[in-house]
């Protein structure tokens, strides 16, 4: 039977260096004021829609939900919202900016590695009121709510879920004599299939990809795989990194593995990010970890599930974006009008579930669209059970170019080092640092 990890993400995600820097130059220039860190205005639990102007912010890669959530919005209310979407290199920069010259939008969306850090840097008003408010709360996904949350109070809900999930080729699955409607339940099933399907020898075709080079990527997929096998990557507190027990070794050893054999796609070993899915995307993959916000793009039959442990089990990393209303918003009323309705079922099945998009809440996660395709369900109920891992210092240990966890993982898989110890002590060093 699959075990879904249910995991509560804690108090802090990644405190990103490149956020830092950016509010940082933004609250040095000449003539602008430093974003306050004091406590934000609260927001009260109600809402107002009385016809106002509000500016909402996203980046780019969330601009399908972030506009088909606008529309929605906007055609049934007197407030009217108006989106902008930036660049995804350009977003800290941008939000860095404004905070300093005191001119964010109404409200704003955030990777939810970057949403503690804003919080610290006083970007978000306080919504414990509006949140606490709303009666299918514990329903709302806990480990976006868990990285807005500091000192018990709420700043941000969720925005857009993005989830990592295990997703196969069906048609390749067939033509290897694989079960086309069974998913690998352990890693050594997963490399198995890979090894099938690479036997194919279809050219142009390989078993599995990752991104090797991708710090982020590799936290996204690799992750889940050690909270299905039981295990952790880091103490509870973010302050060191336990990628060195048995479990994590023998994930590193099969990835090494399927490596040797052949069976990964070879652009894997230097991809840094920009392309990790697009082999899969093509049909020249046989399955791979991958985003869930990706299946109502993917053109041919695939299944999907979450991502295996060890010896069973499944999990997954919930990613994606928070939003919350900013300090500079004279607008909260209507800006809360707008949260509130965006957490409704109106919202959430009727704009987000009937656009094959993940709910960010447990509740509605059967849903009249969801319930037309079982793989929708299962992305749903796994969004509710997922987790996020914490680290004042994530950003540096992890996600950052020539990460020691890309070093970590390039050594074990590529080089067969046996450095996996030492490895392990010097993302403890990153995420010690004060």
């Amino acid at each position: 039977m699959r075990i879904f990890r249910n995991r509560r993400a804690r108090s802090l995600v990644g405190l990103v260096a490149a956020g830092a820097l950016a509010l940082g130059l933004a609250a040095c220039s000449g003539n602008t004021a430093a974003p306050s860190a004091s406590a934000p205005a609260s927001v009260s639990a109600s809402g107002t829609d009385d016809g106002a102007s509000l500016t909402l912010w996203t980046r780019a890669p969330l601009e399908k939900q972030a506009k088909l959530l606008v529309a929605a919005y906007n055609a049934g209310h007197k407030n009217q919202v108006q989106l902008t979407v930036v660049p995804n290199d350009d977003y800290v920069a941008k939000v860095g900016a404004a905070a300093g010259s005191n001119s964010l939008p109404d409200l704003f969306a955030a990777d939810i590695v970057y949403v503690p850090n804003w919080i610290k840097q006083g970007l978000f008003k306080d919504l414990t009121a509006n949140i606490d408010a709303m009666p299918f709360k514990d329903s709302i996904n806990k480990g976006h709510l868990a990285a807005g949350t500091s000192e018990g109070k709420e700043y941000v809900l969720p925005f857009v879920l993005d989830l990592s999930m295990l997703f196969w080729n069906k048609d390749l699955f067939k033509e290897a004599g694989l079960d086309p409607e069974k998913a690998p339940a352990t890693m050594a099933e997963y490399a198995a299939a890979a090894k099938k399907i690479q036997d194919l020898k279809k050219p142009g075709v390989y078993g599995t990809a990752t991104g090797l080079n991708c710090g982020g990527c590799l936290v996204f997929t690799w992750f889940p795989s050690i909270w299905a096998s039981g295990d952790e990557p880091m103490t509870p507190d973010g302050s060191a990194s336990l990628l060195n027990g048995a479990n994590a070794k023998k994930i590193y050893d099969i990835w090494a593995d399927l490596w040797a054999s052949g069976a990964v796609l070879p652009s894997s070993k230097d991809e840094a990010g920009p392309t990790w899915t697009a082999g899969f995307t093509e049909g020249k993959v046989g399955l791979m970890f991958y985003p869930a916000t990706l299946l109502s793009s993917t053109k041919f039959d695939v299944g999907v599930a979450g991502i295996p442990g060890v010896d069973g089990g499944a999990s997954t990393f919930v990613g994606g974006d928070g939003i919350g209303i900013s300090k500079d918003s004279q607008k909260s009323p209507q800006a809360v009008n707008f949260l509130n309705w965006m957490m409704s079922e109106e919202a959430q099945v009727g704009v987000l579930a009937k656009d094959n998009d993940a709910v960010s809440r447990g509740d509605l996660a059967n849903n009249e669209f969801s319930a037309k395709d079982p793989r929708v369900v299962t992305i749903n109920e796994v969004a509710a059970k997922g987790g996020t891992p914490v680290a004042l210092n994530f950003q540096q240990a992890y996600n950052a170019v020539g990460s020691p966890w890309v070093t970590m993982v390039r050594n074990q898989v590529l080089n067969k080092a046996n450095t996996v110890d030492k490895d392990n002590e010097q993302i403890t060093a990153v995420l010690a640092q004060q």
